[in-house]
């Protein structure tokens, strides 16, 4: 975008007003963002065996600018490992997007990760959003204060997959290799000029492990930008737990992203699950 099309600032932002909407004390800065902020002082977390002080990184923010249409609200909130689904789904109830889920340490405990949002509206209503997004952590840990160590449920254990009953319902080969099935769906880019395709990673794939009565499936989806939300969207209404969301390369065309995620249940209803994200990644752009 040229200089010449860059639209003229538009009013500014009700800093009190935002502060009211997100329950939290809102600060204006010099050049038109309202900020908020929530520092987490209620987990300790140690880094490499240092306890790590919340203003040293373990801060949740969320900082509005005004736009022509309202606002745009960006911001990135620290979530513990069982705080994840609850805060993504507050999130999506309320209009925001998830941009990212990721780790910023190494060698923490408990283990620490942030989960980027944004949004664009009406300020209020933004604010809010990120108000029951941080509720909804706050909840979970009202619940038990210290982060949980598993998902909970029965352990899957080994033995085989029913690899042809997996491709049936997700529409795509799935292979058997010492009784794991893996469903493998290449996509195609270009990078540095060249065609670079599933062998250089461009790939969704899902693997199916434990018996069909009880298994785990783990797995990464490839997305282009639009297509992100609606993975997200289906995955968590379908009860999976995204675990990251990231980009793996520099440079591509289209830019895409990759979420991994992970659920346990009947391998067949797994297989669902993952046909569930699949429609809804192939129903983006279709009228």
């Amino acid at each position: 975008m040229s200089a010449d099309s860059i639209a003229a600032p538009p009013a500014s932002l009700d800093a009190k007003a935002i502060g009211q909407a997100s329950g939290a004390t809102a600060t204006a800065t010099p050049d038109g963002v309202v900020k908020i902020g929530w520092p987490r002082t209620d987990v300790t977390v140690t880094v490499d065996g240092m306890t790590l002080p919340p203003a040293a990184g373990l801060g949740s923010w969320a900082a509005f600018a005004p736009m022509a249409s309202g606002a745009m609200v960006m911001g990135d909130t620290v979530v513990f490992e069982d705080e994840v689904d609850a805060a993504m789904d507050a999130a999506f109830t309320h209009g925001l997007s998830v941009t990212a889920l990721h780790n910023h340490f190494f060698h923490d405990t408990p283990k620490v990760y942030f989960m980027h949002i944004g949004g664009e509206g009406r300020a209020e209503t933004l604010a809010a959003g990120v108000k029951a997004v941080w509720g909804a952590i706050r909840a979970v840990r009202s619940t038990h204060a210290q982060p949980a160590t598993s998902f909970g449920g029965a352990t899957p254990a080994p033995g085989r997959i029913d690899a042809d009953a997996v491709s049936k319902i997700v529409g795509q080969p799935a292979t058997d290799s010492q009784g794991v099935a893996k469903v493998t769906i290449g996509r195609t880019g270009t990078m540095q000029g060249m065609v670079v395709g599933a062998s250089m990673g461009l790939t969704t794939w899902a693997a199916f492990s434990g018996s069909d009565a009880l298994a785990a499936m783990d797995g990464d989806f490839i997305m282009s930008a639009e297509e992100v939300q609606p993975v997200l969207h289906a995955l968590r209404k379908a009860g999976v737990h995204i675990v990251a969301l990231h980009s793996h390369m520099i440079g591509e065309h289209p830019n895409f992203y990759f979420t991994h995620f992970w659920s346990t249940g009947k391998a067949q209803d797994l297989a669902h699950a993952f046909r569930t994200a699949l429609d809804a990644q192939a129903a983006v752009g279709k009228p």
